[in-house]
């Protein structure tokens, strides 16, 4: 009878004459919302529609109006618009952004980068006394310091290679277990002769070379694009505090246990980090077992939204050298590596040296005078990172975000200097030292949060290869400052001129850098993309 009746209808509904019978009003959807679990929710919204298609059989454009205001179809399936897609990772707040995972991986990379800054610090102390006990000039002085750079120019370019085979956390492991011996051995060293002084130096920059290529590494592969300037910020305000605690820490160990003891306390923390390193990270968010669903879920979305690479290769481990250097982006970089490394080794090397000839303060006042600034470097890093993050989340394009902060990483510092060669008195040059290290650390999410954008395959190779043109320029910079103050007489004028530099490779970067992934895959000798 039922068969009947249905039948009847359906013959009437033909009859445009015979009216429709009203349709049930349609349930608001809040209704589905009573159920609190999230999965459960989604259930009822899934049995609702099918209800709702049930009742709505009738091909009235009445009908479809009201459902299309509620429902959101797409080419692959319904979506409702009135609920989130489960399946789109929500931007975490703070607190689960500061507890995640991935904050505790670059929280011990900012350690790493803390001990490889203090260990290649002390020497900036011990070279004072060591010159006096020694009868070195200041251009040997000079040498001596950049012996460091020496290694240091060796690896970063294979270190870097080995990163993007091997990925960040064995490389990482191995570096800091070679930097710590070689800071360990450097008593035993000094005490037997100058040549295995300056080896023991040269194996300590062999070592530390991978070290910002393994940062950038395990920063490409944890983090999504619009949380990397801050998780560079983090990571690099433990390199800036590591030369702070070994700039203040190096005078009291001094004083202590000797001209050699800060080596020995700084070398064993390294070792220390080793073992924590192994036991407690993962080179990818995928092997971490720790890591909550939610976060993982979350990495691995924004992860397919700027296809960063998740596992380390397997195969050319030789990387395109030729193509990589036929495009003026990566000359960007290497320009704004150079610059950045020029003024950060004059900062670091010279500074408590500076100090103590031009304002005549004792070795241990010069070393706080000259650690000051690095804590603030530190601060403003990871505001400099945040206030990245947040212009590209807001819509900014990462191309300009980053000339922004590059720009204000290099005319900054320039600027400043200028001021701090009119200094009378100590705290006022340490005022503009101060700035002009603070501002210095924006080009933190320029240059060095864009080598992973432009070739996240190779962004470990071009962190190297970067990083020995800013080794080249620091070792001409740190021993030619030595022979400059020699010949002229002055450190001002020596100051001036990193000023004119800083303000040449601002420009330099403004002009060819670029945001966007760059196609190495097919050689175009000096184009831009």
């Amino acid at each position: 009878m039922n068969s009947a009746i249905r039948s009847s209808y359906l013959t009437l509904t033909r009859d445009r004459s015979v009216p429709i019978p009203e349709t049930p009003k349609l349930q608001p959807f809040p209704r589905f919302f009573d159920s609190t679990n999230r999965n459960n929710r989604f259930r009822d919204v899934s049995s609702g529609s099918s209800l709702l298609r049930t009742r709505l059989r009738h091909d009235s454009a009445e009908f479809r109006t009201a459902l299309s205001h509620r429902v959101g179809v797409s080419s692959k399936n319904a979506q409702f618009d009135s609920f989130p897609d489960e399946n789109e990772a929500q931007a975490p707040s703070f607190a689960e952004f500061i507890t995640s995972e991935r904050v505790k991986v670059v929280a011990m990379l900012a350690l790493a980068l803390a001990l490889c800054n203090a260990d290649r610090v002390v020497m900036s102390v011990a070279i004072v006394p060591l010159s006096l006990s020694n009868g070195w000039s200041r251009s040997f002085a000079g040498i001596v310091q950049s012996s460091f750079l020496w290694g240091y120019l060796i690896s970063p370019i294979a270190g870097g290679t080995l990163v993007d085979y091997y990925g960040g956390k064995v490389v990482m492991a191995w570096g800091v277990a070679l930097w710590s011996l070689a800071t360990f051995l450097t008593p035993w060293a000094a005490e037997t002769s100058l040549w295995a002084l300056l080896a023991m130096r040269a194996l300590l920059g062999i070592a530390e070379g991978v070290a910002l290529p393994c940062m950038n590494n395990m920063v490409a592969r944890w983090f999504p694009q619009t949380e990397r300037a801050r998780a560079v910020g983090i990571a690099m305000a433990g390199f800036q505090l590591g030369s702070s605690v070994g700039l203040m820490l190096s005078p009291i160990l001094m004083s202590q246990g000797g001209i050699f003891g800060p080596f020995v306390i700084f070398g064993l923390s390294g070792f220390l980090w080793v073992l924590v390193w192994l036991s407690a990270t993962s080179s990818t968010p995928d092997r971490n077992p720790q890591i909550s669903k939610y976060e993982l879920e979350y990495i691995l979305n924004e992860r397919k939204k700027s296809l960063v690479e998740n596992k380390p290769k397997t195969t050319k481990v030789i990387p395109p050298f030729r193509r990589l250097l036929s495009k003026l982006p990566t000359w960007s970089l290497i320009i704004a590596n150079a610059m950045h490394s020029w003024g950060f080794f004059i900062f670091l090397s010279w500074m408590p040296i500076y100090f103590n000839s031009v304002y005549h303060v004792d070795l241990r006042q010069a070393a706080w005078f000259s650690a000051v600034p690095w804590t603030v470097m530190a601060i403003m890093g990871y505001i400099g990172g945040l206030w990245s993050d947040i212009m590209i989340r807001n819509g900014m394009s990462v191309t300009l975000t980053r000339k922004i902060m590059q720009s204000i990483g290099f005319l900054g510092p320039g600027i400043a200097l200028v001021g701090l060669t009119t200094a009378k008195s100590p705290a006022v040059a340490s005022a503009w030292l101060t700035l002009a290290v603070g501002l210095k650390s924006f080009s933190h999410s320029g240059f060095l949060v864009n080598l992973q954008e432009i070739a996240p395959q190779y962004s470990g190779v071009l962190h190297g290869i970067s990083n020995t043109g800013g080794t080249l320029a620091a070792i001409l910079g740190t021993v030619g400052a030595g022979f400059f103050v020699e010949l002229v007489g002055s450190f001002q004028g020596f100051l001036l001129f990193t000023s004119l530099l800083y303000v040449l490779a601002a420009l330099f970067y403004n002009v060819f850098s670029t945001g966007e992934r760059v196609n190495f895959d097919e050689p175009r000798l000096m184009s831009i993309t």
